[in-house]
């Protein structure tokens, strides 16, 4: 086990000030805002409750109604950089003192509580592993789990502030870390044409769509229940379907990270 863990939380990222969808944590599905939908995904992990789970939004005055929102949930707040999410999530892991920390994505309402506990289980278990991530999970799905130490040593070599978009890839892409892929502990779990995250009009139709239909209160959904509605829902996976090829071209317009390697020579990350 990894005896230098004692403190573990969840750190989101979120913002109201969104290009593609304006306020869309706070978008309503069911009576109850998209952030909460995500909150109760996050909070049935076991190795979270909503006394250590973070939402971490920016000091915008823009954001004060998603914290009003968060706070109204339970959970908690940080506030930080508007663009560096390195430094935002290094900060609320310095002020909850975390050594380690789940890492979901706001943009991902249905996010998998089961590889919330299984990364994390895993980077309990393998002391050597800075950061335990999914592959092969639908888009929108998947989770990471990563020690403070990692944290730390991506914040002593990344040279690039503007990070928002694709700043996990200082701890995939960079060398910086020890990685552990995890693999889809089920075949229910793979279904490439599901897309479920959180970035224009059509994802959230998508998801009124679904939510609708499947949410009930006070009952979690797992991930097999989630993929095997829309199995059997093509109409539904059809909504949104076709938006990947702009996702990632996007994403790779965007993403300009660059880092210090252990050398001290600097490297640039693409994808």
């Amino acid at each position: 086990m990894n005896s230098g863990i004692d403190q573990i939380g969840a750190v989101i990222p979120a913002r109201l000030n969104s290009e593609r969808l304006p306020n869309k944590a706070l978008m309503e599905i069911c009576g109850r805002p998209i952030i909460h939908h995500l909150l109760d995904r996050v909070t049935a992990c076991k190795h979270l409750t909503t006394k250590n789970t973070v939402v971490c939004v920016t000091q915008e005055k823009s954001d004060d109604p998603l914290v009003e929102s968060v706070e109204a949930y339970g959970a908690q707040i940080f506030r930080g950089s508007t663009n560096d999410i390195i430094d935002r999530f290094n900060a609320a892991m310095d002020h909850y003192n975390f050594d380690a920390v789940v890492q979901i994505d706001g943009d991902d309402p249905l996010s998998a509580t089961e590889y919330m506990n299984i990364t994390m289980d895993k980077l309990l278990s393998e002391p050597s592993v800075d950061i335990v991530t999914c592959k092969g999970l639908p888009l929108g799905t998947a989770v990471k789990s990563f020690t403070r130490h990692a944290m730390k040593r991506v914040l002593k070599h990344y040279f690039s502030g503007q990070n928002d978009t694709g700043f996990i890839y200082f701890f995939t892409k960079s060398g910086l870390c020890k990685q552990l892929d995890i693999e889809p502990i089920s075949p229910d779990h793979i279904f490439d044409a599901a897309r479920l995250t959180l970035d224009y009009e059509q994802d959230f139709a998508m998801f009124s769509a679904l939510l609708k239909d499947i949410y009930k209160p006070n009952h979690l959904l797992g991930l097999t229940q989630v993929l095997q509605y829309l199995r059997e829902h093509p109409e539904v996976v059809a909504i949104n379907s076709g938006l990947d090829e702009d996702y990632w071209d996007r994403t790779r317009e965007k993403v300009d990270l660059k880092f210090k390697d252990k050398n001290g020579t600097l490297q640039r990350i693409t994808i």
